[in-house]
């Protein structure tokens, strides 16, 4: 099909759908942040090269495109956190995430462990939450947390009630941090946690809260924050922050999403 002096065909119109598609999600991961307008810029730049390029301005083609060589190394510093979050979000629609086969092969071997010592999680956050004390337990799904572990004091304990409480006690030495439990072992205490600091992410939030939803973020686990201030207990998926969520509603809501299929837990 011919438009003018184009020659186009079926396959033309396919990329330019596709490449849609691709500048359209990309600009929805940076949309609303400084990010954005770099993009925006680059992108700007990169149709101007090709209109300069098309019209055979050699030296100006010539600048343009070591600018535009140099321009997607510092693309990729600039934008890590996106890129990061972009292929998280790959990784957690893979076959292996979604399939039960393997799922029941690899993963239900230790379900039955985690649900086992949930109870002892969930009596133990209702203490600390009556306390004020403050508390961030980390419990896995799939994803190996090993590089969070690390940055904490290693423990490997047994997950039980007393020793939650006192690992959270504001005169314990491990206190600040969180508490990583990998498959119904607790791994570490007063480990690193990466914290979100998006756009999105409302300014009211604590350390203990961004740093809640960061870990959740980055990986598939479940992330228990316990305020300091208010005793609330709020849970952490996918990078959301659900506020607020009942006594008798904390263990079903925790066994339901680390026993789903899907990874989503009812609001």
């Amino acid at each position: 099909m011919n438009v003018g002096f184009l020659n186009i065909n079926w396959a033309d119109v396919l990329d330019v759908f596709l490449v849609s598609i691709l500048l359209y999600q990309v600009y929805t991961l940076v949309r609303g942040s400084i990010a954005s307008r770099v993009f925006l810029g680059y992108l700007f730049v990169y149709v101007f090269y090709l209109v300069v390029k098309g019209l055979g301005l050699g030296l100006l083609t010539a600048i343009l495109q070591y600018f535009m060589g140099v321009g997607a190394v510092a693309l990729i510093v600039i934008f890590q956190q996106e890129i990061r979050r972009f292929l998280l979000i790959i990784g957690k629609s893979t076959i292996y995430t979604n399939n039960g086969l393997l799922k029941k092969v690899l993963g239900n071997s230790v379900l039955d462990l985690k649900v086992k010592n949930l109870r002892e999680i969930v009596d133990a956050s209702k203490t600390i939450a009556a306390n004020f004390t403050g508390a961030l337990i980390v419990v896995n799904k799939r994803d190996d947390l090993t590089k969070f572990v690390e940055t904490g004091e290693l423990l490997d304990a047994r997950v039980s009630k007393p020793l939650l409480v006192s690992l959270f006690n504001q005169y314990s030495e491990l206190h600040d941090g969180a508490v990583v439990i990998v498959d119904g072992v607790l791994k570490a205490a007063r480990c690193v946690l990466p914290v979100a600091d998006g756009v999105d992410v409302p300014s009211s939030l604590g350390f203990r809260h961004r740093a809640g939803m960061g870990m959740s973020e980055a990986t598939d686990a479940i992330v228990i924050v316990i305020s300091e201030q208010t005793g609330k207990i709020s849970l952490a998926v996918e990078g959301e922050l659900h506020s607020n969520i009942p006594n008798n509603e904390l263990e079903s809501r925790i066994e339901e999403y680390l026993s789903s299929d899907v990874q989503r837990m009812r609001k």
